[in-house]
This record gives C-alpha cells, sequence and structure tokens, in this order.
C-alpha cells in the first residue's frame, strides 16, 4: 500500500479518466472546459483525475468509463506481443491504476488482464535483468512501466551481487587450494 507522501501514488492517481455525472452540480463548472456556466448538467461526460473520480463514483454521483489503456485494442496489442508493448511512456502506472480503477467500475477482466500483461512480460524482463550492462540502459527499459521497472532494477541489482558473491567465493578456494599441498606416502 502506497504511502500518503508516496510521489508514484500521487501521480498515478493524477491520471485522467473519463466520468458521466448522475447528478447535476453546481459550482464544479470549472471541472468541464466546455461549459460556459459554473454547474455540469446530469448526463455530462468530461475528463477528471482519478482522484476525484475515484471520490465522486464511491459517492454514486459519477460512473467511470474504462480508460483505452484496458479496451480491447490494448488487448490485442498485448495477446499479439505483450514486450513490444511501450507501457512506459504510455501508461507508467498501468498495474497499480488497474488495481485501483477495476474495483470502481465492476469490469473483472481487467483484473484477469493484469495478471496476463504481467505474467507474459515478467520472464523477459528478468532474463534481460540479468544480461543487462550497468552503465547502458537498454531500450527495452523504457518500454516497462514504472512498478515492472523496480522489479527488473531489483532483479538487475541482485545479479550484480551474485556475481560478486561468487567471484569473491571462487578466489578463496583458490586460495585454500593452492596453500595445502598434498603429503604423499614416499617411504
Amino acid at each position: 500500500m502506497p504511502g500518503y507522501y508516496d510521489i508514484s501514488d500521487i501521480l498515478m492517481e493524477d491520471e485522467a479518466v473519463s466520468v458521466a455525472f448522475h447528478v447535476g452540480a453546481n459550482g464544479v463548472g470549472l471541472l468541464d472546459p466546455g461549459t460556459e456556466t459554473n454547474s455540469v448538467e446530469k448526463g455530462a461526460k468530461i475528463d477528471l483525475p482519478f482522484w476525484l473520480a475515484h471520490e465522486l463514483c464511491r459517492r454514486r454521483a459519477v460512473s467511470i468509463t474504462i480508460p483505452s489503456c484496458f479496451g480491447q485494442k490494448m488487448k490485442k496489442d498485448v495477446q499479439a506481443d505483450a514486450a513490444c508493448v511501450d507501457l512506459g511512456t504510455r501508461y507508467p502506472y498501468f498495474y497499480e491504476f488497474g488495481c485501483k480503477l477495476f474495483p470502481l467500475v465492476g469490469d473483472k477482466s481487467i483484473g484477469l488482464f493484469l495478471r496476463h500483461t504481467f505474467a507474459n512480460r515478467y520472464k523477459e524482463m528478468l532474463s534481460k535483468s540479468h544480461t543487462a550492462s550497468l552503465n547502458a540502459i537498454p531500450k527495452f527499459v523504457l518500454r516497462l512501466s514504472k512498478e515492472e521497472y523496480q522489479l527488473f532494477e531489483a532483479a538487475r541489482s541482485s545479479m550484480v551481487e551474485f556475481k560478486k558473491w561468487r567471484v569473491r567465493d571462487l578466489g578463496l578456494m583458490k586460495t585454500t587450494i593452492v596453500g595445502h599441498k598434498r603429503k604423499t606416502d614416499l617411504h
């Protein structure tokens, strides 16, 4: 669970979602740039930041439209080749956003889609994290979501530490093997 001061959580919740108002609302005309009055009419469809849409949805004042990142086109792209889908620039908080969104829209397929997407991308991400250079950032890293990038960095640093441990351990073994001479019985 992200903390109150977590910048990633703040940025994720600032993601715009489209909502449809179930009730009219006075004094919120600034939310709809297309209106000339200071109110939003019942049935109006506007984009709001997720944090506000979430709160209004809990109060049953709006319904949230499923964003394009969880739509049919995206699902087809992921099915074709999940590793090639650019989540990093288009949807940097894809998984966390999806986890917070799907209970509000009532679409269970979003949860399955998140799991399917992660499972298909995880294998390649993990294998590349073990072979990635420490100094250069591979091109595929730019396609990773923030959550995937954190896993990539954790796997890469684990591999670096493992290699250090393995080399250190082999160095000790060589030293101890060279230092001992076998005594032979030549009587």
